[in-house]
């Protein structure tokens, strides 16, 4: 039996090798340390040949990895109407190149609130993304876009704000970065099993319980003050509590992909695959 989750890294891990280097490097080092998914961090912008996308995908298929694309920093639902144009091609391309490399998730930054009511901001948010979605099926993409849930105050990406986008779009799901979750309130909350377990039974009744088992995660430790997330951590030297959060997935019967942005991505991808391996006493 493969294990509920598949574990990787956001971007290409530390060590991969200078040749064949890239993103089939990645793939290739990725398979041959034990990790079975992989999130390429197209961050800064999408610059990427077709010939490129389809040595990718071949690559992954050959190794058994699962790809997710980590579309550029650069997007904002929110976007005054004269910057929106530039955001949605920034979201477009990353959906686009990254299903020709074979990934079936896209991960992007919804944006910022500037200020203003959620749920107003909601409501600008949501057309858009329902148009972007609307395109993608139209060209035969079937790719998921995740909103990923945001660890500051400030950032449009809370829980809700993605759980109230995936439920108003059909192919939106949310991307639950857990340690911007416990970040996000900046008092150190969000780090019990009673409270990781309001989390998922909120996605369960917001999306069903077939949604459990394709979660979306990026995890690491995280560093943040009282408006929210500084940096990323390794696990080592952080105070995110592991072992409830991987105790409440396997309480609800949670599976999908975990993927790491600690600072020693690999290491702490594999240091979490040992530690669901203990909890879920999954075997590979």
């Amino acid at each position: 039996m493969p294990l509920s989750f598949q574990f990787g890294t956001v971007g290409s891990p530390i060590g991969t090798p200078k040749k064949p280097g890239g993103s089939v490097g990645a793939i290739e080092f990725s398979k041959s340390i034990g990790l079975q998914t992989l999130e390429l961090g197209w961050v800064q912008s999408v610059r990427v040949t077709e010939a490129t996308c389809a040595a990718i995908k071949q690559c992954g298929m050959d190794h058994g990895i699962a790809l997710s694309v980590h579309a550029p920093y650069f997007i904002n639902l929110n976007a005054l109407d004269e910057e929106w144009p530039k955001s949605r091609k920034r979201l477009m391309d990353a959906a686009h190149y990254g299903n020709l490399a074979g990934a079936t998730d896209i991960i992007f930054h919804p944006g910022s609130y500037f200020g203003n009511d959620p749920v107003e901001v909601l409501k600008i948010a949501i057309p858009r993304l329902q148009g972007c979605v609307d395109e993608l099926r139209k060209a035969g993409n079937p790719a998921t876009l995740r909103p990923e849930t945001m660890g500051k105050s400030a950032m449009l990406g809370s829980f809700e704000d993605t759980l109230e986008m995936s439920r108003a779009v059909e192919g939106v799901l949310p991307c639950l970065d857990f340690a911007h979750l416990h970040a996000r309130p900046g008092d150190g909350t969000m780090n019990t099993h009673e409270e990781w377990s309001a989390v998922l039974k909120a996605y369960q009744k917001a999306l069903g319980r077939k949604a459990l088992k394709k979660l979306h995660i990026h995890l690491s430790g995280i560093e943040y003050g009282p408006k929210g997330e500084k940096n990323h951590l390794e696990l080592a030297k952080a105070d995110l509590n592991l072992k409830a959060l991987f105790q409440a997935l396997q309480d609800f019967g949670c599976g999908g992909r975990i993927l790491c942005e600690s600072p020693i991505m690999e290491q702490d991808a594999l240091n979490m695959k040992k530690a669901w391996t203990k909890i879920s006493k999954e075997k590979e």
